[in-house]
């Protein structure tokens, strides 16, 4: 549809399943695109993985779990569970990616999902630490230079202090913390949460648990100047803004008595409305005549909508882990009881069971096709568009002007000759 899209363009069909799939050709490649990344990434392409480096990891003893089953004993030797403390060959880590030896491991979820999660998370403060920055050029495209100093820098120094601080424990236990280790790392949520409580363990204490040991020293100084300095930017974000403009709305009618008083004196008729000097109401841009209390409502919901959307806004982005659990969840699903349940040819070389491979095989890619693809597919964009949309763009996106209008050349040469016929008519 990219290729071809001014042949397709030109054939002007009326179908809207078509026209929906045409029109959003670009965002499902890019879909596609990130999509791949992301599978080489975890190294998961549809329930299977690439071996494209080898394996830092020898192969595993065999768990024997024995079952009674009628009297017997049976032992499942297929049950491979990976500990990287006794299975690692190199302490180098995989190039890229996750080693392919944690598919046909039966922990991976226990490990990757502390993977994905943390992922999740340096994504999600990531966009809405840029978001935060777009709001800048906003503040300078429309002049507002008292909300660069009361909402951008508060804003960014509060999402930093506390998010950007988790980000950064987050890299210090991948750095710090190796297999052998990784026992002994604290936690990083209950890090967090004792930053809020004030709490700390005794070091000193033998029976403090290794995860609510510190990680640096002045730890407990340094977490509680963050705090203060989060919070500090909750009443900077607040109060700031509305006595800054109090202050010039005063200043602008103190100039309007003092315009009408020389004009008086001059004997000159000098109309001045308020809304003329009012230099744009509560974000000084317009939007109507100055009052406090409006200021002050339209500040705290804001300021709160903020700090408390900082926190939901994070967790929200705890989606993508899910997601990704999900869909690898059910690629398994579908690979193990289709393919491997429905075929006995993966596992062995006769003919027959070449031939039942075929209509298993395409069975397979039937279900792939449709429920990961096409269903997952639609479910994952409906997500990344949300996160978008909320968590991102009410970072700098306010919604109080003009309509959304695409730039089109159609659209100006409608308007100029509209404008042309009203001169003439």
């Amino acid at each position: 549809m990219v290729l071809r899209e001014r042949q397709l363009a030109a054939m002007k069909s009326n179908n809207e399943i078509w026209l929906t799939f045409f029109n959003g050709r670009y965002i499902i490649l890019f879909m596609g695109a990130f999509s791949i990344y992301t599978g080489l990434m975890y190294n998961d392409v549809f329930a299977k993985s690439l071996n494209l480096f080898g394996s830092q990891y020898k192969p595993p003893e065999p768990l024997q779990m024995s079952n009674v089953t009628a009297g017997a004993e049976q032992f499942d030797s297929h049950s491979y569970a990976l500990n990287p403390i006794n299975d690692t060959k190199s302490d180098w880590p995989y190039p890229f990616g996750i080693d392919p030896v944690w598919q046909v491991s039966d922990n991976k979820i226990v490990f990757l999902n502390t993977y994905k999660m943390k992922l999740s998370v340096i994504i999600g403060v990531m966009q809405m630490l840029f978001g935060v920055c777009l709001s800048y050029w906003n503040h300078t495209y429309f002049r507002r230079r008292i909300n660069i100093w009361v909402e951008f820098v508060p804003q960014v120094v509060f999402l930093m202090a506390i998010f950007g601080y988790m980000n950064g424990m987050i890299f210090a236990k991948w750095f710090k913390y190796g297999y052998h280790t990784a026992g002994a790392a604290p936690s990083i949520l209950i890090t967090l949460i004792n930053m809020f409580l004030m709490k700390y363990a005794d070091e000193n204490d033998d029976k403090t648990p290794k995860y609510l040991k510190q990680w640096y020293p002045q730890q407990k100084n340094i977490q509680t100047a963050l705090l203060v300095v989060a919070l500090a930017c909750i009443p900077c974000m607040l109060a700031i803004k509305p006595w800054y403009l109090n202050r010039q709305h005063k200043r602008r009618q103190y100039q309007l008595l003092m315009s009408q008083s020389l004009s008086t004196a001059d004997n000159t008729i000098l109309v001045v409305t308020e809304e003329d000097h009012s230099g744009g109401g509560h974000d000084g841009h317009g939007d109507g005549p100055f009052t406090l209390g409006d200021a002050i409502i339209n500040q705290a919901i804001h300021t709160i909508e903020y700090c408390l959307g900082s926190i939901s806004h994070t967790a929200s982005y705890l989606r993508l882990w899910a997601l990704s659990l999900a869909h690898s969840q059910l690629s398994e699903v579908l690979w193990n009881m289709v393919m491997q349940k429905g075929v006995v040819g993966i596992t062995s070389s006769t003919a027959l069971n070449g031939v039942i491979m075929v209509p298993v095989f395409a069975f397979w890619a039937a279900l792939t096709v449709s429920v990961l693809l096409v269903m997952e597919g639609l479910s994952a964009f409906l997500h990344a568009l949300r996160l978008h949309w909320v968590e991102f763009n009410s970072k700098f996106y306010s919604g109080a002007g003009y309509a959304f209008q695409p730039f089109s050349f159609d659209v100006i040469l409608d308007m100029a000759d509209k404008e042309t016929a009203v001169e003439t008519g």
